[in-house]
């Protein structure tokens, strides 16, 4: 891992690739129907960390891909990201995202659902053109899984009795599973074996894990306008996320009842209260090691990919995933 790892140095690596991308994400963006080329264009305007499409250029590159497919299987999972993003804001009633009104907000339940699923069906529209079974497969199991992972983090909303456990599971479905995929579709065109897309899977899975466990840190450490959606707004939702899940295992009588109360309700009059007691805890602490142990595992998977500045930014992308303040 490099001295210092920072997000410019790989954006620079791969800045021609990320500008091929952004031209199949705009051609594949365009709709006769005027409200669906808006919303998309609102979107991805919104900028974003674009890290899915990223794994999946690095990957490639890591195993010495020459050709243009990459682009397209970066588009089409930034495309089922963002799909999801619209849906998940619908669900969770959001007004921020990225710094700015999410998409509902703006446009409405029913147009931001309805653009999702165009956003969805343009991705596997895609796919279909790239002509390979196997990422076909990947790409469509991932899609099945984070809509599993959406239902059951329904299913955990306002409910404190929700375990460690069951709370990872989520993570893995919900967060780490398109992670996973990018990583997976990458190493499969570059020409990797099973073994060796399996370690990608591996190293994607345990990156998205860390990347979520550390936006549940900022929900409560973080700024609105560094993380680009109000802080609370897990609270707010009754997300029961792993600083709460400590603090009810950990906390004081009085610290579990008020957390249990907040979870219950989506009390967020509370949540300074809520934030001292998190804060007293270590229950951020407890997540952000959490955290450094799956980005240790996502680095540690990398380990039979041969030397490259793709691999060093890999593994940088794991260090970046745990030190950020968004």
């Amino acid at each position: 891992m490099s001295a210092t790892p920072n997000q410019t140095s790989i954006n620079l690596l791969i800045a021609p690739e990320m500008e091929a991308v952004n031209r199949v994400i705009r051609q594949q963006l365009h709709s006769d129907v005027a409200l669906v080329s808006q919303i998309s264009e609102y979107l991805i305007n919104a900028g974003g960390k674009r890290i899915r499409p990223v794994l999946v250029l690095l990957m490639a590159k890591a195993y010495n891909y020459v050709g243009h497919a990459h682009f397209d299987l970066a588009a089409i999972v930034e495309f089922i990201h963002t799909a999801t993003l619209l849906h998940d804001d619908v669900v969770d009633e959001s007004s921020l995202r990225r710094g700015r009104q999410t998409a509902n907000a703006l446009f409405g339940n029913a147009a931001s659902v309805l653009v999702g699923d165009f956003l969805y069906s343009r991705a596997f529209q895609m796919m279909v053109s790239i002509d390979s079974m196997q990422i076909m497969r990947i790409l469509a199991d991932a899609t099945n899984v984070i809509a599993e992972g959406e239902v059951l983090q329904l299913l955990n909303m306002h409910d404190p009795d929700v375990s460690e456990e069951r709370y990872l599971e989520v993570i893995r479905c919900k967060t780490a599973k398109l992670f996973e995929a990018a990583a997976e579709i990458g190493a499969l065109i570059g020409g990797a074996s099973a073994e060796e897309i399996a370690a990608a899977g591996e190293y994607g899975r345990s990156l998205g894990t860390a990347f979520q466990l550390i936006d549940d840190v900022l929900d409560y450490s973080g700024k609105a306008d560094e993380i680009g959606k109000n802080v609370g707004d897990d609270l707010r939702e009754g997300k029961p996320t792993l600083p709460l899940i400590y603090l009810m295992k950990h906390g004081s009588p009085d610290e579990v009842a008020l957390i249990r109360a907040c979870i219950e309700t989506g009390d967020e009059s509370r949540f300074p209260a809520v934030l001292q007691a998190i804060s007293q805890s270590g229950a951020l602490t407890y997540t952000e090691t959490q955290a450094d142990l799956a980005a240790k595992a996502a680095a540690a998977a990398l380990h039979k990919l041969s030397p490259s500045p793709y691999k060093q930014a890999l593994q940088d992308l794991a260090f970046l995933a745990v030190n950020r303040k968004h």
